[in-house]
């Protein structure tokens, strides 16, 4: 599982080369365990409708965020090299981007919990949440093999992409006001300006997400933990740690890396030698204090916390993340007959 290779790349679109001791994202989901990446995305492949995530679950159109597990579909399929899965999984993205308005967000409707995303910020949200998976789909795409087979659609949306993140733009200043106590949203926030910046060579884009990430590198604890409502919750934080991890394996961010390994520590030890992780303390999930995207009390997102100590582990060859990571993901895909 060790990766220990040199990789020659760009520091930022444009930007001279420079020597990394981390592998791109590319060759991390590749280092996966056999059959672990099929596992945690095998629910994001798109419907008949093209609908992902609580789009699909009710089988109409609600908003552009969910619309993510389409991204991460095609993730999953190009490193698999099945380009007919990846051709399947793309009819997400499009079906998204039908759904865009004049000014460049998304169409939105009401949520099961009676919230909507057409407000602003909450238009801006649901756009992040959505752009954070494609900008990293197509760089994933570029550092892979099958560049080609994705070039001409990649260049056709590139206009509508710039148009989204015009708009995203346009909210950048509801970012922190209305998701600054919880510090994950501002973290995919950056990686949705990030990730986008560097496919669209914007370095305005770039600026913002590198913004985004001061602000949240403020927002941890004593123990280097990521706050969430001002507490710590093992799951959000596991969030906190995918997100910021795989902007960093794009963009150079040398404070968020060094400030990972203490975050992702503490996440280990919240994985119980069963698997289970541990809820008790936690601020927003597993202990029925916040309501989610459903309107039902949040759990642990274990696909989150996986990918996360997965990644973090073989890019920055952290062995106890792995060990994390494997004893997540047995507890997580279990025997149904023998859960307790």
């Amino acid at each position: 599982m060790a990766v220990g290779f040199l990789v020659v790349r760009a520091a930022i679109a444009g930007a001279p080369e420079a020597v990394r001791s981390i592998p791109t994202e590319f060759e991390v989901l590749r280092a996966f365990p056999p059959g672990r990446l099929a596992a945690l995305s095998s629910g994001d492949r798109p419907d008949a409708q093209g609908f992902t995530g609580g789009n699909r679950g009710l089988g109409k159109w609600l908003e552009a965020g969910p619309q993510r597990g389409s991204c991460r579909a095609v993730i999953a399929a190009v490193v698999a090299g099945d380009l007919e899965a990846a051709d399947d999984a793309w009819r997400g993205i499009d079906t998204a981007f039908a759904h865009q308005r004049a000014d460049g967000g998304f169409e939105a409707e009401t949520r099961p919990n009676g919230q909507s995303a057409r407000p602003l910020a909450a238009a801006v949200e649901t756009s992040f949440f959505f752009l954070q998976e494609l900008g990293r789909a197509i760089l994933v795409i570029r550092e892979s093999p099958h560049e080609g087979h994705f070039h001409d659609r990649i260049g056709a949306l590139e206009p509508r992409l710039r148009k989204a993140c015009a708009f995203m733009a346009s909210g950048y200043d509801t970012i922190l006001p209305h998701h600054g106590h919880a510090v994950n949203r501002v973290i995919i926030a950056a990686k949705a300006f990030g990730t986008c910046g560097l496919v669209l060579r914007d370095e305005a884009l770039i600026g913002q997400a590198r913004q985004l990430i001061t602000y949240a590198l403020t927002r941890r604890d004593e123990g280097g933990v990521f706050l969430e409502k001002g507490g710590r919750d093992s799951s959000y934080n596991a969030v906190s740690i995918l997100f910021g991890e795989v902007l960093a394996l794009h963009l150079r961010l040398p404070e968020l890396e060094a400030a990972l390994p203490a975050a992702v520590a503490w996440q280990a030890s919240r994985v119980r030698d069963t698997g289970e992780v541990e809820v008790t303390g936690n601020t927003r999930t597993g202990v029925g204090k916040e309501p989610g995207f459903d309107g039902k009390p949040k759990g642990v997102n274990y696909n989150e916390v996986v990918l996360a100590l997965t990644i973090h582990g073989i890019a920055r060859q952290d062995p106890a993340a792995l060990a994390a990571a494997e004893r997540a993901f047995a507890w997580s895909h279990r025997d149904p007959a023998t859960q307790r």
